[in-house]
């Protein structure tokens, strides 16, 4: 039985259809989602000690904070790079609560647009900035990251291995690389495989790894496992709106062949079904780089 995208699957979506996708729905996103005012675009992740919407938003970048507070030098200031940043939400929080330097790489030109505005906004323009690019094939003036993260952005990965040997070059021997995204699960009939592949359609998401994959590619890059933590528990599911939402779907059946502006809703909605059966699972883990490599020039 087919499965969904991994890693020695032909990508469905380039870097061009990528950003096509998100120029046309990040405003959405912004004014629909979950984020609200905070600018997240990511899930919202009521984890141990989260009290209230706001803190479940930022649950992921506060484990973040942590990673980078360990890799804090005398003077206390670090570079970090956020790969696929949105509209670099996650970039201003931290650097309002830590002295980093922050650099985010999105695909889209639109989300750069509205990053530069919420980091000039938020008077952070000295230390933070908002660049359109591709993680998998990295500015090369970009300065080395003591401190690299992707929040739900590794799945839109056409390629993952070149995502890591980018990753090899970015970051510093003793820096690390922290990846916060869907991961295969268990599940292998025909409703996992085709709820999988409506969530990969809907989603443009060209790879889904399991954990085991993820971490054998991140070690033949140079990187090697510090943690994993599991935060499908803490996620919101079936809520009303969401439901609301699969009802009205469900009459469109399979995804049309052109993208269309429902693909975000019926990629959610499998998301959600994936999520409830355990065929999708939602990780943060961290990696440590380790041998020195060429570095970005």
């Amino acid at each position: 039985m087919a499965g969904p995208p991994t890693r020695n699957d032909r990508p469905g979506f380039d870097a061009a259809a990528i950003r096509r996708y998100y120029d046309r729905n990040t405003r959405a996103f912004l004014r629909y989602g979950h984020g609200g005012g905070e600018g997240a675009i990511h899930r919202a992740v009521w984890g141990p000690g989260v009290g209230d919407r706001q803190q479940a938003l930022h649950y992921v970048e506060d484990r973040i904070a942590g990673v980078i507070r360990g890799r804090a030098g005398e003077s206390g200031s670090v570079h970090v790079v956020d790969l696929g940043c949105g509209v670099g939400a996650s970039l201003c929080y931290l650097a309002e609560r830590m002295p980093m330097r922050g650099t985010g790489i999105t695909l889209s030109p639109e989300q750069a647009a509205i990053g530069r505005a919420r980091i000039a906004s938020l008077g952070l323009a000295d230390r933070v900035a908002c660049r359109v690019g591709d993680f998998s094939d990295l500015p090369s003036d970009l300065e080395p990251a003591d401190v690299a993260f992707a929040i739900e952005s590794f799945v839109h990965a056409p390629d993952p291995e070149r995502f890591f040997a980018e990753c090899e070059r970015l970051v510093r021997p003793g820096g690390a690389l922290a990846i916060c995204d869907d991961m295969r699960g268990s599940g292998d009939t025909r409703a996992a495989d085709r709820t999988l592949r409506r969530f990969a359609r809907g989603w443009h998401a060209n790879t889904l790894l399991t954990p085991g994959e993820l971490r054998s590619m991140a070690e033949r890059a140079g990187f090697v496992l510090e943690s994993t933590e599991r935060l499908s528990a803490y996620l919101e599911l079936r809520q009303p709106r969401d439901v609301a939402i699969a009802v009205l779907i469900a009459p469109l059946g399979v995804l049309p062949r052109r993208s269309t502006r429902l693909d975000p809703l019926i990629g959610g909605t499998a998301l959600q079904t994936g999520l409830a059966k355990g065929w999708i699972d939602y990780d943060l883990t961290v990696f440590r780089r380790t041998r020195a490599g060429a570095g970005v020039s």
